[in-house]
């Protein structure tokens, strides 16, 4: 009774996640049900354990202390983002995937791609949704398309730069918990990513091979849409509405190449500082050429207001699911799941395949990729660091798996969580800007062959073994890893 009283704060978490994913509690969102869950944390600590009010604040101040420079990479990942949406880098990149010409039977191939790209390229799935939805929705309609197909195929599109994106919010801080370097998670799971992405665009392109081939080109599909669809980016995503006009109107295709100057650095292995910082001035240099950007002390504002938009939403949450994170783990409200994992793994794999599920488990209950990479990412870096060992070079890779489980389970998870808020959110821009469907949240699970393929093969290959015919993706086991002998294991 006691470790269940222990666990209530995660299922008030968990309780309020849902109702508002629902639309039972209006406008209730991670940003509200984590003081409330830290707060029930705070009250579980002190009359459950006896952990004293100066504890339990400790607790939580050094739980955030972890994610530090999580947050300040964030902040220029978000100036960068910004960046990118306005300067016209993420305009050329959907023109150059347009001009190739779509039709009905590569409609929702072409959207997976350029989400997949424009995701990367702005650190956000919302985002990316959101800018590529008017587009590919109203896209699909004029070249007879199958609707539903196009709509899974860019929102799991539009996940993948959330799993291995640079400046995404999910990939700094995963890789944050389990203190490894974003670059490392981008080099390492790279391969596997877009061999994934790959595969999802095969299996989109044979689904829709019996369609038909009228082409149309993005500056009709966006002079064509309704008023009203306008009127409805302007309430919930302003920032892409000079997205779409410079697809309208065309960029200069050079404005890619701030995007593939990132990549290039973040693949020669720098500092994610400096990778953020190459994309922010190229883009604006660039821009000046192409006059999608002018004086300098506007672009700083641009990116100051970059700062203050991560300031105002993500950073507080994570600060706040840190903090429960931080409480959680003093009272030891896990302990009785990472018994569980410690007691039906028999080697180094199956305890790493646990922690998969335990990632997505943890989604599912929490209805939100964030809360369950804060709150989950802890119970499974401590499963790795108390109970195996090896050298130094291979726990490193062990924990870049698990970074990967986290952000993989928490981004590609939600995509086949119907209750979760990425899908309630998906549902809300999709009816507002092609309102001639009523879409539910199981229109973005019928196909999202982009997310089952990722979630399905990254189980897969880790209990099988198979990851190591994946360059840089192997992750190591016996003998070079070891489970600790059971007497000297210990739990989270």
């Amino acid at each position: 009774m006691k470790n269940f009283i222990k666990f209530t704060p995660v299922f008030v978490l968990a309780l309020m996640m849902i109702l508002g994913a629902f639309g039972v509690i209006e406008g209730m969102d991670l940003l509200i049900a984590a003081p409330i869950a830290t707060i029930a944390a705070i009250i579980v600590s002190l009359f459950v354990e006896g952990i004293t009010f100066k504890d339990c604040i400790d607790a939580a101040m050094g739980s955030v202390s972890k994610i530090l420079i999580a947050l300040f990479i964030l902040m220029f990942a978000y100036a960068m983002a910004s960046v990118f949406m306005s300067s016209g880098v993420a305009a050329a990149i959907i023109n150059v995937a347009l001009g190739m010409g779509v039709t009905a039977k590569t409609v929702a191939v072409v959207g997976l791609g350029v989400t997949a790209v424009l995701s990367v390229a702005t650190g956000s799935s919302w985002s990316t949704f959101a800018a590529c939805a008017p587009i590919f929705l109203w896209l699909s309609d004029f070249v007879g398309g199958d609707l539903i197909l196009t709509t899974c195929a860019i929102a799991g599109g539009a996940c993948f730069g959330d799993n291995i994106g640079l400046i995404s919010d999910t990939t700094i801080v995963s890789s944050g918990i389990q203190g490894v370097e974003v670059v490392d998670r981008i080099r390492t799971q790279g391969v596997w990513s877009v061999l994934c992405l790959v595969a999802a665009g095969i299996v989109f392109f044979l689904v829709g091979a019996g369609l038909e081939t009228t082409a149309v080109d993005a500056t009709t599909v966006v002079n064509q849409m309704p008023e009203e669809v306008w009127t409805a980016l302007q309430e919930e995503r302003p920032a892409v509405i000079p997205l779409l006009e410079q697809v309208r109107d065309g960029v200069p295709l050079y404005m890619v190449v701030p995007l593939i100057l990132v990549i290039i650095v973040a693949i020669m292995g720098l500092n994610t500082f400096v990778c953020l910082s190459v994309g922010i001035v190229s883009a604006y240099l660039l821009g000046l050429v192409a006059n999608t950007t002018g004086a300098l002390m506007p672009f700083l504002t641009q990116c100051a207001d970059g700062f203050a938009d991560a300031g105002s939403w993500v950073i507080v949450m994570m600060m706040w699911i840190a903090a429960f994170g931080g409480i959680m783990a003093r009272i030891a409200a896990f302990e009785p799941l990472s018994k569980l994992i410690l007691k039906i793994s028999k080697n180094v794999r199956q305890l790493m395949f646990f922690n998969g599920l335990l990632c997505i488990a943890g989604n599912a209950a929490l209805a939100d990729e964030m809360a369950q990479i804060v709150t989950v990412g802890p119970i499974t870096k401590d499963l790795v660091e108390e109970n195996l060992e090896g050298s130094e070079e291979d726990m490193y890779k062990i924990k870049l798996r698990n970074a990967t489980f986290g952000d993989a389970m928490g981004v590609f998870g939600s995509q086949l969580i119907p209750w979760h808020c990425y899908l309630a959110f998906y549902s809300g821009i999709a009816y507002a800007v092609y309102p001639l469907h009523k879409f539910v949240p199981t229109d973005f699970i019928q196909y999202n062959f982009m997310a089952m393929i990722a979630v399905a093969s990254l189980l897969i290959l880790t209990i099988t073994g198979f990851d190591r015919f994946i360059p840089l993706f192997g992750m190591p086991a016996e003998p070079q890893v070891t489970l600790k002998d059971k007497s000297l294991r210990k739990t989270a």
